[in-house]
């Protein structure tokens, strides 16, 4: 008998998933980079919904990577979001075995969690987790795609609006602008706000952080949003302009998730920065913020606030 030809390898494929919805629910957007080892090449992928969930769009940004790849790969996934990892690794077989059900009743999003498992079949899948929003170039590509999805469906529904007659959304009435510095004598914060359209009246605040509390651009952040949220009326509308994506997403998509599982994450752990999370959980609620994308975009306000909150990171606090 001739010998029997050794069949090929599988090839393999590194895949980042992101995906979220702004604010949750709302519109959101997904994002995939496909990268194929073999040929040094790349591809990205992205998408969104008029209205939905961070937890859909996590799936469909998995999903959609997965149903891309034209034959049976070897993948390597790598996602930020517990959910989907958990899910598809630990808490799918046990659904399955159920009848899609959960342990204690309905499973949510339970038409993406069958099709994610048909995806994952055709394929070798191991799951990864890595840490949102902390430097990893792939990751962070990932997140840029689902924002600009995210950005792409707040568009067209002003384009429908607009075609329907409906009347353009209320302008806010104060704007809101955050810069923070580390410098090694410690943290400051900077804040510029007034109201919107106007020329004059500009009030800077600036600051650090309360005395015991560990010192990190995250916990500068919330400290800056919160006294700014502060100095403005109860019941105004504000956009807070800001480059950092934890504070933008933690008040915008994960604030609500942290305390209805009494201050957790999705992993189980504490939140980092609680006390000043529940200082700014409180001043969002007492006024209706809006949560602008600056990236991409030059602000002059952002720039001129700089300095302030380096000097502010090696003195006292000071309002001008």
């Amino acid at each position: 008998m001739p010998d029997t030809p050794p069949r090929s390898m599988p090839a393999t494929v590194t895949i980042y998933t992101d995906g979220g919805a702004d604010p949750n629910p709302g519109p959101g957007g997904w994002g995939a980079v496909l990268i194929h080892p073999a040929s040094g090449s790349a591809q990205e992928l992205r998408g969104g919904e008029a209205h939905t969930t961070n937890n859909r769009m996590e799936l469909t940004a998995a999903i959609r990577a997965l149903e891309a790849l034209r034959k049976p790969c070897r993948v390597e996934m790598h996602t930020d979001s517990q959910y989907l990892r958990r899910g598809v690794s630990e808490w799918l077989p046990g659904w399955i075995a159920r009848g899609w059900r959960r342990k204690d009743g309905v499973l949510q999003n339970e038409d993406l969690w069958r099709r994610l498992a048909d995806a994952a079949a055709r394929h070798e899948v191991r799951w990864n987790w890595v840490k949102g929003h902390a430097g990893d170039v792939h990751n962070e590509r990932a997140d840029q795609l689902a924002t600009a999805a995210i950005r792409e469906q707040r568009a067209a529904a002003g384009l429908a609006a607009a075609a329907a007659g409906a009347p353009p959304a209320a302008a806010p009435e104060y704007e809101a602008f955050l810069r923070v510095s580390m410098t090694p004598r410690g943290g400051g914060w900077a804040a510029l706000l007034r109201r919107a359209g106007a020329e004059t009246g500009e009030t800077v605040l600036s600051g650090g952080l309360p005395p015991g509390a560990a010192t990190t651009s995250n916990a500068l952040d919330l400290a800056g949003a919160a006294a700014a949220l502060e100095a403005l009326p109860a019941g105004a509308s504000v956009a807070v302009h800001t480059v950092s994506d934890y504070l933008r997403h933690g008040a915008s998509r994960w604030l609500p998730g942290w305390r209805q599982r009494g201050w957790k994450t999705q992993e189980g752990g504490a939140v980092a920065n609680r006390a000043l999370w529940e200082r700014l959980a409180a001043a969002l609620a007492a006024r209706r913020v809006s949560w602008p994308e600056v990236k991409g975009r030059e602000i002059e306000e952002l720039d001129r606030l700089a300095p302030i909150a380096k000097a502010a990171a090696q003195g006292p606090a000071t309002e001008r």
